[in-house]
């Protein structure tokens, strides 16, 4: 049987007559972590809006073997799909605790109506927000609006866990913290996508990665390995697109 989680091939994508994405192939094997890195422009977070369903594609997008080119953004949420977005869509005047609650929406679908267990385990990867769990989310620190937005896409208990740009905005020793969060889910079983132009810690964490450039993969292959090619420091500059 086939290990491989996520397969896409040949996705096209964009916004209207505007494609964004030219054809991709890319896969992701269950349990592992890939990136997908890149500069500004490249596509990555029109990569993860059209796996979700957020945005029209066509190409083949398989899941655990079945396709979901067809599935809306509820079907894929129901079958374990999660996307943290760069915005981090949290509800501003409603409690951390609550803004949790309402990621168990699939487990609340699926019959399983207490949400306790995923609660407790939310608060044991994020201390800090079972410490602010009254506090509005608004009223939190840019770091603690990131791990309230993991923590709640991780109550919907997704195989799979799309996170765009998670550092984005963070100062350097939180982009720590939240790159050893995202490692420290490997022992949890769920697989993750990991888009980010912080190149050198994302490499750090993945198993296998994607460089984009201009809508296309130009380049890929086992983390460490991209992790010393010149050409990925070129693409995280911006200052060079591989040919």
């Amino acid at each position: 049987m086939s290990d491989t989680l996520l397969d896409v091939t040949a996705l096209h994508a964009g916004y209207g007559r505007a494609e964004v994405l030219h054809g991709l192939n890319l896969k992701a094997n269950a349990g592992s972590v890939i990136t997908v890195i890149g500069p500004n422009g490249a596509g990555k977070s029109t990569l993860l809006n059209a796996l979700m369903g957020v945005l029209p594609s066509r190409g083949g997008i398989a899941y655990r073997g079945q396709s979901i080119v067809l599935h809306t953004l509820e079907e894929r949420v129901l079958a374990g799909i999660a996307l943290v977005p760069e915005t981090r869509a949290l509800f501003a005047t409603m409690p951390v605790e609550d803004n949790l609650l309402l990621g168990a929406y699939r487990q609340v679908m699926l019959g399983n109506k207490d949400s306790t267990a995923a609660l407790n385990d939310v608060y044991k990867l994020f201390p800090r927000l079972e410490e602010r769990h009254t506090q509005l989310a608004g009223t939190l620190s840019g770091g603690e609006r990131q791990m309230l937005a993991v923590g709640r896409a991780l109550m919907s208990k997704p195989s799979l866990l799309m996170l765009d740009e998670p550092s984005l905005g963070l100062a350097p020793l939180v982009v720590k913290e939240i790159f050893r969060i995202i490692e420290s889910l490997r022992s949890t079983g769920v697989t993750i996508m990991l888009v980010e132009q912080n190149a050198r810690a994302a490499l750090e964490v993945a198993d296998y990665g994607y460089v984009l450039e201009m809508g296309e993969i130009a380049l890929e292959g086992p983390a460490r390995d991209l992790a010393k090619d010149s050409r990925v420091i070129d693409t995280y500059l911006g200052a060079a697109r591989a040919k």
